[in-house]
């Protein structure tokens, strides 16, 4: 297929404290489920690409963790990740709640990007369903003030809410705007170039996310082992199986996930079991377990085991 004239294609990246609508805002914008979203700070783990189509662009948007103060050799790594992600893409957008003030991690953020000379850098002002106007305008003021301070001119002030919808839109164009000519790097109708794999373990863990305990939420990793279709199936009734491990660092840990006669795991596997069938489009037999991996998040070894 030829390319048309004035085709644009090209990486911009979210970044910003944890929980600050990150992920939210990359599933709005693509189109669909590709990173797993939750109260919890630090949900995601991953620098996930997901594809924004189209008719005379391709926009491939990194979804970064959030970046904090880290206490293990694991926070150190998801932190180095943002800054090699937001070094290479062609445009960052940095996400700024409108329910939250401007607090010290966002002025420290801010002034590591406004060392990216020429690269544009976009303020997002994520979650605005949750304020009043009034509240609105004076987070947008806080955000041009900010910027100010650290020596950086915002390309934009974007005000959104990637649950209704408002300005998702507007924002992807804008976006778009930044990116060099060029051809679409991935085909089209893809949402992610993400294995199926890693999707089908972030279901699993943003299950698993779920109603547990404040100290929980770090510890959980997901491996997915195999995933592979039933023998002796007729071909109009296909099953898959798929075989996954649930990682805690303590035997505590693993009693809590698995829950009173197994009530805990079991209702994770129902949860995330209906996500999987769409994902891949063929009913699933899902088997799960829960295993330690001693104080996984500090052990190189073990870090490199789980995909990290």
């Amino acid at each position: 297929m030829s390319t048309p004239e004035g085709f644009r294609s090209g990486f911009a990246c979210f970044v910003g404290r944890p929980n600050a609508g990150k992920s939210t805002l990359t599933n709005a914008l693509v189109g669909g489920k590709i990173a797993i979203t939750s109260s919890r700070p630090q949900t995601t783990r991953h620098a996930i690409r997901g594809l924004v189509n189209r008719e005379n662009a391709q926009l491939v948007l990194v979804d970064t963790p959030g970046l904090h103060k880290p206490r293990t050799l694991l926070g150190q790594r998801l932190n180095d990740l943002v800054r090699t992600t937001w070094a290479e893409v062609d445009t960052v957008g940095m996400c700024l709640p409108a329910n939250e003030k401007i607090g010290p991690g966002d002025r420290y953020l801010i002034k590591e990007i406004a060392a990216l000379r020429r690269k544009p850098v976009f303020a997002i002002a994520t979650k605005t369903d949750l304020v009043s106007p009034e509240r609105l305008i004076q987070h947008l003021s806080d955000i041009a003030a900010a910027g100010e301070e650290a020596g950086l001119t915002w390309r934009e002030v974007v005000p959104v809410s990637a649950v209704s919808g408002e300005q998702v839109d507007l924002l992807a164009s804008l976006l778009i705007d930044t990116l060099p000519q060029g051809p679409p790097l991935y085909p089209e109708g893809q949402l992610t170039d993400e294995p199926e794999a890693t999707l089908i373990a972030e279901i699993i863990r943003e299950a698993a996310l779920e109603d547990v305990r404040e100290e929980l939420p770090h510890s959980l990793a997901v491996v997915v082992e195999e995933v592979v279709p039933r023998e002796d199936r007729p071909a109009d009734r296909p099953l898959l199986d798929v075989r996954a491990n649930v990682y805690v660092e303590r035997d505590s840990q693993k009693g809590i996930i698995i829950g009173k006669k197994g009530a805990r795991l079991k209702q994770i596997g129902i949860d995330s079991r209906g996500q999987i069938e769409r994902l891949l489009g063929t009913p699933v037999h899902l088997d799960l377990h829960v295993k330690v991996a001693k104080d996984w998040q500090r052990d190189p070894k073990q870090l490199r085991k789980l995909g990290f």
